[in-house]
């Protein structure tokens, strides 16, 4: 009873979840327009150019993990660290936040490395993600101040009017998405507690955890951090030349897009369904963007990126069994 309602809470109701703010955008939608802008609107060639600094992404964090993990554990393959990785954001869209144990265990089983230590090493990763996503959103939130101040001014918009723009259902959705973010983190430090409870245990996440200050190549980890962002941005960015309603917004539109986004996928739904696209198209909308081509928008970015990564993950799934099935072939005589 007690595994059906945990397999409830962490697969269905995120699903759940998603799918109702989904509805809520959508309704009403004419998704004759959907057909037509795949058709005849969007700029295919700017899309498939986005894609591979997803892929980038992806093969920069299997790097900067790699450096992370203690060469003492024996070597490990870079082929089982991308793998890992692209098999962890793919399995994250059937169940939100489970990639990252998966790819713990994926990468123990694969180069036996110590899964304990290997899930230190992940928790230190998102230290300094959440570092890197702070950094750039001050960045962002300096950079934008004499902008915001420029639309107020011409638009004759004043803070008080901007919210008031907002209906009482978005500020709704708005606020629970951060009362599931703020939930599901409680949720997953508490079940980190309870999975370090041996001493043995505790002593390799301590060690995990303290990888980053024991790097061989600190400069190499920088630079693998600098390219995740910087593809996750270009990835995102680049959909913008998709179509005639955001190809002249800016990079810096798209910054802001980028980094409210980049918080509304801490709610955990699958690949951030639902949540990202309710604040990306909030941010368009504040940029001039129609809310009709806003929502049109965070449809297609957000499925043809969802298709990349479920695409990624059959792959490593793919050259996990390939690579075991060749592993267990019998030498000949």
């Amino acid at each position: 009873m007690k595994k059906l309602v945990n397999y409830t809470v962490k697969g269905i109701l995120p699903i759940v979840f998603a799918v109702a703010i989904l509805w809520w955008m959508y309704r009403g939608f004419c998704w004759e327009e959907v057909s037509t802008a795949l058709t005849e609107e969007m700029s295919w060639t700017w899309m498939l150019l986005s894609l591979p600094f997803g892929v980038m992404a992806q093969v920069f964090r299997a790097l900067r993990w790699r450096e992370m993990i203690d060469p003492s554990e024996g070597r490990v393959r870079l082929s089982s660290c991308i793998n890992a990785i692209y098999l962890s954001y793919a399995s994250s869209l059937v169940v939100p936040r489970i990639g990252e144990v998966l790819r713990c265990g994926v990468l123990s089983r694969q180069d036996g490395v110590s899964f304990s230590r290997l899930v230190g090493t992940v928790m230190s990763e998102r230290v300094v993600d959440m570092f890197m996503v702070l950094l750039i959103s001050f960045f962002t939130m300096l950079v934008q101040i004499p902008v915001f101040m420029r639309f107020c001014k011409y638009t004759g918009l004043s803070l008080d009017g901007l919210l008031h723009t907002f209906t009482s259902t978005g500020y709704l959705v708005a606020g629970i998405c951060a009362l599931v973010a703020l939930v599901s983190g409680i949720f997953i430090i508490h079940k980190l507690n309870v999975f370090s409870r041996t001493r043995t245990v505790i002593r390799e996440l301590q060690s995990g955890l303290l990888s980053v200050f024991r790097l061989k190549r600190p400069f190499w980890f920088l630079f693998h951090s600098v390219g995740i962002w910087a593809s996750y941005y270009l990835h995102f960015y680049l959909t913008f030349y998709c179509f005639d309603f955001t190809e002249n917004l800016g990079p810096m539109a798209a910054l802001v897009a980028f980094v409210v986004g980049t918080f509304a996928v801490l709610v955990p739904t699958p690949n951030g369904a639902g949540p990202w696209h309710f604040a990306v198209k909030t941010v368009l909308v504040l940029f001039g963007v129609s809310a009709t081509d806003g929502a049109m928008f965070a449809l297609l970015v957000h499925s043809v990126q969802t298709l990349l990564v479920a695409m990624l993950g059959l792959y490593a799934l793919a050259a996990i069994g390939l690579g075991r099935r060749r592993t267990c072939q019998p030498v000949p005589e």
